[in-house]
This record gives C-alpha cells, sequence and structure tokens, in this order.
C-alpha cells in the first residue's frame, strides 16, 4: 500500500471508511479489507462500530504496527475530562491505541482553547500516536493550530469532483498537515458521470477508480471509500496501476463547479470556505427553512 508522508509520518494513501458498517457487516468488510491488503481504517465514535473494527484488527492476520487505525471523538465530549474519559472508551472498544485521533467537527458551544488542550492531554497520555482535526475551516485550523501545543496531522473533509477544496489544500500544505477526504465518490454520484466515465474508459477503470486515483495523485490528499461489498472494496483498490495525465487531472478538477456538498448538518457545520455567495444564500435559505418549520408546526396543534 502507498504512503503519503506527513510530517515525518508515513499514512496510507488509501482507506476504509466505516460510517453506516455495523454488527457483524462491520466486522467482516473490515477483515475483507485488510485481508485484501487494505492498510488504514477510519471509525468514529458516532458510528458505533469501533468494537467490531477493534475484534476485526484484534483477529486479522496483518500486524497491528502495520495497520493505520483513525477514529475520531464527537463534539458532545470536547470539555476538558469529558474528551480524555471518551477516547478511553474508545480505546477499549478498539482493544488498541489509535494511530490518530480527530476531533469530529467543531464545537461553537465549548472554547476551542479547553478542546485543544484537552486533545493535547489525550496525545501526552498515549491515548494516540497523533491528533488533527475534521470538518474544521482555515480559520478555524489556523485557530487551533496557534492553540496547540502537539502537531495536528491532518484535517479530514468532504472532497470530491464536485466540491473545490483548494482553499483548504493550500492551507493544509502551508501548515504541513495532509487532507483526508472522506465521502470520496461523491456517494455514487460519480459513477453516473459521463467525463468520468469518459477518461475511464481510456485506462480501463470505472469512473470511481478514476476519481479515487484523482484523489491520491494530488499531493498530501488521502482518501478513505466506504463499502458494503467486497468486488467494490477490491475496485477501489487497484488504483496503483495507471496515472492520469495533467489534462485529465484538470478536466476532473473543473466538475468541482457544480458546488455540490453533500454533508452539511445543521448542528455542526461551520461556513464552509469554498461557497461562493449564491451558495451560501442557497444553504442560509435551508436553514432558516429548517429552522422555521418546527416553529409554524406548532402554531397548528
Amino acid at each position: 500500500m502507498r504512503r503519503v508522508a506527513i510530517q515525518g509520518v508515513r499514512v496510507p494513501v488509501l482507506g476504509l471508511g466505516t460510517l453506516g458498517l455495523s454488527g457483524e457487516v462491520a466486522r467482516r468488510i473490515v477483515s475483507c479489507a485488510l485481508d485484501m491488503g487494505y492498510r488504514h481504517i477510519d471509525t468514529a465514535q458516532i458510528y458505533r462500530n469501533e468494537s467490531e473494527i477493534g475484534d476485526a484488527i484484534n483477529g486479522a492476520s496483518v500486524r497491528r504496527e502495520d495497520i493505520w487505525l483513525t477514529t475520531k471523538a464527537w463534539p458532545d465530549s470536547f470539555r476538558d475530562g469529558d474528551l480524555q474519559r471518551s477516547v478511553e472508551r474508545s480505546v477499549r472498544k478498539l482493544k488498541t491505541e489509535p494511530d490518530l485521533l480527530l476531533l469530529h467537527w467543531p464545537n461553537s458551544r465549548i472554547a476551542l482553547r479547553e478542546t485543544i488542550a484537552a486533545l493535547n492531554d489525550v496525545k501526552r497520555e498515549g491515548l494516540t500516536k497523533h491528533i488533527g482535526i475534521s470538518n474544521f475551516t482555515v480559520a478555524l485550523m489556523r485557530q487551533a493550530l496557534s492553540l496547540t501545543e502537539e502537531p495536528l496531522l491532518l484535517n479530514q473533509i468532504e472532497y470530491h469532483p464536485y466540491i473545490g477544496q483548494q482553499t483548504v489544500l493550500r492551507a493544509l500544505r502551508a501548515s504541513d498537515m495532509a487532507l483526508t477526504a472522506y465521502s470520496p465518490l461523491a456517494k455514487g454520484r460519480v459513477f453516473r458521470d459521463c467525463k468520468l466515465r469518459s477518461i475511464g474508459e481510456r485506462f480501463g477503470k470505472s469512473s470511481g477508480q478514476v476519481t479515487l486515483r484523482w484523489l491520491i495523485q494530488q499531493d498530501g490528499v488521502i482518501a478513505i471509500p466506504r463499502s458494503s461489498c467486497d468486488s467494490n472494496l477490491r475496485n477501489n483498490l487497484e488504483i496503483f496501476d495507471f496515472e492520469l495525465a495533467t489534462r485529465d487531472m484538470a478536466e476532473i478538477s473543473a466538475l468541482a463547479g457544480a458546488g455540490i456538498r453533500l454533508v452539511d448538518p445543521i448542528r455542526f457545520a461551520p461556513t464552509w470556505d469554498d461557497l461562493d455567495a449564491m451558495g451560501h444564500a442557497r444553504r442560509n435559505t435551508t436553514r432558516v427553512v429548517r429552522a422555521v418549520i418546527p416553529r409554524v408546526r406548532r402554531l397548528f396543534q
């Protein structure tokens, strides 16, 4: 498995996302992925599958030191003391310390200074080897960097051909951090894309394989596609035997003009970096509508 070097740390450039995998399915898929050659597994406290993933890793024929394991702390545990206890629970479930512990979403209700101090403490206590952030904008990332005493390794964000993340990516590179792309296949949308299909035909590859290749061919970008199907696991892994030309890379990057963001929860999401004015208007209108509907319903009850 190819790895990307970040701050002297080597992280597998392709991983398995596990959102939505639970119970025996999670255990089986992770075991299957490790047997196939995956060496990077991504989970989170909110996924409720840390125990099953721990079972799969513990029972694998692969050495633990060869597996990169990431988990993420949920925002409701961001206060000092709460964060440490939540990670201790994760370690018990995973049956091992994660290689990387991320703050899953920013939490504006708790001072970032307190959360970053607790995150530093988690690392110093040996509950994780490395720490980082997820779904942080450039402004929040810079604030976190100014507060931390321990290195932040990466920022995990939504990244696929239909969303421009160049602002974040440039800031991460300038800070010697990496970008982990979740929802890299845009929840299956890439398989309906004629442009991606056309590029893939030249290489005998699918639209999904072209998309994953486009991601990992960018400096400092890691991709973690999710799959619950053995054949898709294998297909996602078969992206290291071809290389996209500069023109191909540019054509795929141009698809970002669609401005499609798939993950934007009203309770957690900050104001994103790459939304244009119209994007802000659409998002703010959606938020207003979501906020007003329950009040209107109450008036008529």
